[in-house]
């Protein structure tokens, strides 16, 4: 069973519910999807047994002794990518698309694709079974297709060891890397916060997830810091069919849990959120 977690806005909680959900039963599969900003492998310290390259693209490069400044490519490029500045063709790299027009419209084949080749994809050991994470490098793109390639890499070592169990921690918003995420999954865990833009993006979120005709259920966290507001999502998800299946209160020991890397369940095993989390699970994979 594939389990995706994830929230339409950042700092829901929805990392804290994953990690909970990964040490609830014996040997799972736990993969931060979250490859803009992965943090799980912060909180598990997974082993590294596999290390893949990913390539999210391209992106120019002049050959200053072999380019004449002959400006065809800054009239070419549609990305305003490539300037001239004092009479020297020069390249943006943040804005340059990668679509290697410029490169093959030279006439002095001046311009050379280097590939973007500093984001990875790690695949190791946890305390709690095995851990799938992908982190793309600031400044790369692609991020859907990383999480492709992560997801992939899970499905393959749930198979080789025989785990049943596959807890997803998704990025926030409605994205690519969101729909790479969730499609194809069993059920998705909606982790959302009791403000006006928590309600928002919870309606964004569920429109999404309706699409893919997909299992879906919510979780209130901090619920207590807005009671009403909560009541008001509570109803929105009766209205809509999803079940809620938590109302997690707000509670500091959350925070020292993650300080001490490790997840609610583990840090604190008697308390009221982790018998919450324990329960959610379990409606989750029944």
């Amino acid at each position: 069973m594939e389990i995706a977690v994830i929230s339409g806005k950042g700092g829901t909680g929805k990392s804290s519910v994953s990690a909970a959900f990964a040490t609830l039963k014996p040997e799972v599969v736990l993969v931060d999807c979250d490859v803009d900003a992965a943090n799980l492998y912060l909180l598990f310290n997974p082993t590294h047994e596999k290390e893949e390259i990913f390539i999210s693209g391209f992106k120019a490069v002049i050959n200053k002794d072999v380019c004449t400044n002959c400006d065809l490519c800054v009239d070419y490029c549609r990305f305003d990518a490539i300037t001239n500045v004092n009479g020297e063709v020069v390249i943006n790299e943040i804005v340059c698309d990668g679509c290697k027009l410029c490169s093959r419209i030279c006439p002095l084949e001046a311009i050379s694709m280097i590939p973007e080749d500093k984001s990875r994809m790690y695949s190791g050991t946890f305390r709690n079974g095995k851990m799938v994470y992908g982190l793309l490098s600031p400044g790369e793109e692609n991020s859907g297709q990383l999480v492709d390639m992560v997801r992939e890499e899970a499905k393959k070592v749930a198979q080789k060891n025989n785990l049943d169990t596959i807890i997803i921690d998704g990025p926030p918003g409605i994205g690519c890397a969101v729909i790479s995420t969730i499609t194809g999954v069993d059920k998705v865990v909606i982790v959302t916060e009791p403000t006006l833009s928590g309600l928002h993006d919870l309606k964004r979120t569920i429109e999404i997830v309706s699409k893919f005709n997909l299992t879906k259920m919510v979780i209130i966290n901090k619920y207590d810091l807005n009671v009403d507001m909560s009541k008001t999502i509570e109803n929105y998800c009766i209205s809509e069919g999803v079940p809620v299946i938590a109302k997690l209160p707000f509670d500091k020991i959350v925070v020292d849990a993650m300080v001490s890397c490790k997840s609610i369940i583990e840090y604190a095993p008697d308390s009221e959120i982790a018998a919450l989390l324990t329960d959610a699970f379990a409606k989750t994979v029944s």
